[in-house]
């Protein structure tokens, strides 16, 4: 008898919510963006931004692409 096993890559760039934006980052897109709260000058900026993370990084949200 045979026994074969399948192992999967849980790693950020096999995952159905990351995006690419080069061949090692991207961004998570498993949550709305986030408000990044930053200072210019004598200004305070806001942006939302989805987290940015490298291909091989991996978290627990991790759902197959």
């Amino acid at each position: 008898m045979s026994t074969s096993t399948t192992t999967v890559a849980k790693a950020c760039s096999a995952c159905a919510y990351w995006k690419s934006s080069s061949a090692t980052f991207g961004e998570c897109r498993r949550h709305a963006p986030q408000t990044v709260v930053f200072k210019v000058d004598a200004d305070t900026k806001f942006e939302s931004r989805f987290p940015e993370t490298k291909a091989a990084d991996w978290c627990g949200d991790f759902a197959q692409a």
